[in-house]
């Protein structure tokens, strides 16, 4: 469905990747807008955070879309809470992967020295 590497140029024009192969997927409204919101927020991080470049995969499968994106910074530096716990108000930071995880059905992350993958999924209508 989709599959590259990306730096921060290619953000916008991935973003709009994003949502036409969400929305032929079957994605709709709210869903995808809050599906696009949470990869962009997981793009923007991997720029930021990991290294200034990613890989974003995208699929669909079992009634669900499903995009992972993953970067080779150096991982987190620290363990985040189970449940996440949403930021402070004020917090000018630190929203990307809790709002990753509120706006999907499913997320899930991996971290360590050779980087962070972070898979969420939407299940399809």
């Amino acid at each position: 469905m989709l599959s590259e590497t990306f730096d921060r140029d290619a953000i916008t024009t991935l973003r709009h990747s994003v949502a036409t192969c969400a929305g032929s997927a079957g994605l709709r409204g709210d869903r995808l807008d809050d599906f696009v919101v949470a990869v962009n927020e997981l793009l923007t991080n991997a720029v930021r955070h990991g290294g200034g470049a990613g890989r974003v995969v995208m699929w669909s499968s079992g009634g669900e879309v499903v995009c992972e994106v993953s970067d080779s910074g150096g991982g987190l530096s620290a363990l985040r809470p189970e449940p996440a716990v949403r930021p402070a108000a004020d917090q000018p930071g630190g929203w990307g992967l809790w709002l990753a995880e509120e706006l999907t059905d499913t997320f899930r992350l991996t971290t360590g020295a050779e980087g962070t993958t972070v898979r969420v999924s939407s299940r399809l209508p």
